[in-house]
């Protein structure tokens, strides 16, 4: 394709994804055309509900060099979904509909060689049904990367948990050396790549304090050393204590905050900035971003939800050309049919 578009995947058909996305369509002026793949029928009834107008332009996926693309309608790729009303309870219904979004979105992805992607979320209890911790393992297992990082990013700050949706009880068995240094190596890759900058990464400790009355603790057995290898070709310090690092004169030094866990680095972030982030995944061929923020099925239909997230994502994806291809090069280290996230 000449002009590569921003491909966004609508995901949970029951969620505030189209709301937010209306919404971002009518605040901003989006240079890079955007293909939506989505239930159409879906997408009419919540336009209805939500008082929101817009042409709708179907594409057929085997012919997008065909098409003139641009903005002045929702260039929607179809995927049936059958549904009464605008808004419904979340259930299993929609998880065969999710799939073949994904798997639809995937080989657009592969056949045009697109490297931009949003998502919308899912219900990982009735999509991922526990064979997946998230979207970020989910997608990279369809293409087959082993290595990927979870990055919520801030242009202010950022954070990056170790561990995933892990349950807390698994957490200290997946600290190690090699998981840590390929965070660090992945951040490390994509700020230098996409910035032109090497980040500077406060690594966290695991227990209150970064000590522990435990013998051979993962801080001191594990953490500090790993540190200390990281030092010889990374910006990295620690490690941290969570409960002081997000004090305003101390996350300030910092571009990067990396932790152990999930809610250690999460919660303080989104109490600082809100909807003002996006999930980027490290580590794949192209880059997948994703809102910070769930189905919120509570929300669903009031009209009330706030886009920055998505607004933020696509904002994000245009401006995200400079390094682009040089970061993309960096990490295909197979063929790009092999493996190929706001």
């Amino acid at each position: 394709m000449k002009f590569k578009p921003i491909i966004i995947v609508a995901g949970e058909p029951n969620s505030i994804f189209l709301e937010i996305f209306f919404k971002t369509l009518n605040s901003i002026k989006i240079k890079k055309p955007i293909i939506l793949i989505a239930s159409n029928k879906v997408l009419k009834l919540q336009m209805k509900k939500l008082n929101f107008k817009k042409k709708i332009k179907l594409l057929n996926h085997q012919k997008l060099n065909e098409f003139k693309l641009d903005n002045k309608s929702i260039n929607l790729i179809n995927i049936e979904f059958n549904q009464r009303k605008a808004f419904e309870k979340i259930s299993n219904k929609s998880k065969k509909y999710i799939k073949l979004s994904f798997d639809l979105a995937f080989k657009i992805i592969k056949h045009y060689k697109i490297n931009k992607v949003i998502n919308g979320p899912i219900s990982k209890k009735s999509f991922l049904e526990k064979k997946y911790l998230g979207m970020t393992e989910y997608i990279s297992k369809k293409f087959s990367v082993e290595k990927t990082c979870m990055l919520i990013y801030n242009k202010n700050l950022s954070v990056c948990p170790l561990t995933t949706h892990l349950p807390i009880k698994l957490v200290a068995k997946k600290i190690n050396r090699i998981n840590i240094s390929e965070k660090v190596f992945l951040i490390n890759n994509f700020y230098l790549k996409n910035f032109g900058f090497k980040p500077k990464i406060a690594i966290l400790g695991l227990n209150p304090h970064c000590e522990s009355i435990l013998e051979n603790n993962e801080d001191e057995k594990i953490i500090k050393p790993t540190i200390r290898y990281l030092k010889k070709k990374f910006n990295v310090s620690g490690p941290h204590s969570a409960d002081t690092i997000f004090l305003k004169n101390n996350r300030k030094k910092y571009d990067v905050i990396l932790g152990m866990y999930h809610d250690q680095v999460l919660t303080p972030l989104k109490t600082l900035f809100e909807y003002d982030a996006i999930n980027i995944t490290l580590g794949l061929p192209f880059l997948r971003v994703s809102p910070d923020h769930g189905p919120n099925e509570k929300m669903l239909g009031k009209n009330l939800s706030n886009p920055l997230s998505l607004l933020k994502a696509i904002k994000f994806l245009e401006k995200a050309f400079i390094f682009l291809s040089l970061y993309l090069m960096s990490i295909r280290s197979k063929p790009y049919c092999t493996f190929v996230s706001l």
